[in-house]
């Protein structure tokens, strides 16, 4: 024989009886008494893939810095992608990215912006990039990651 629990609707009422929930507020029907079962997400909603965490440690292995856009123009034969000469406070380097279809390499220079600069160089249509910068991806459109402020090349992001 199972045995049985109490349940919410058990507790006694002020006579020492079980409330039921059709009893328990005459005004207000047992439906509407009831919690409200979570919403449905809307079908528009995208799923978010599960991201691996990482620890505070792995994170600070990331060297980002503040970088100020010398020069930038297009790489020929190549759609998507500027070659920016940046200004890292204490060097100059080179960065190749896929900003063209998006941006005028004239309305970038001046821009300061902020690169991963502990990356290992890569080649991109023959071209050296020496690090990667930062920007968000709006439905495939990159917004560069930038300032409110004045802040000096170089400068260390946390």
């Amino acid at each position: 024989m199972e045995e049985s629990r109490p349940g919410p609707s058990d507790k006694p009422d002020a006579a020492g009886e079980p409330a039921r929930p059709e009893e328990a507020n005459p005004e207000v029907p047992a439906a509407a008494a009831a919690p409200a079962a979570p919403a449905a997400p809307a079908a528009e909603e995208k799923a978010v893939p599960e991201t691996p965490r990482i620890s505070i440690d792995r994170f600070f292995e990331t060297e980002l810095r503040v970088a100020r856009i010398v020069e930038a123009e297009r790489i020929p034969n190549a759609d998507k992608l500027l070659k920016l000469q940046i200004d890292l406070g204490d060097e100059r380097r080179q960065l190749v990215a896929g900003l063209a279809q998006h941006y005028e390499p004239e309305s970038l220079i001046d821009k300061h912006i902020i690169v991963v600069a502990n990356l290992k160089p890569a080649r991109l249509r023959g071209v050296e990039s020496q690090g990667m910068l930062l920007a968000a991806d709006l439905d495939g459109r990159p917004i560069l990651a930038t300032f409110d402020a004045d802040v000096p090349p170089g400068t260390r992001v946390r």
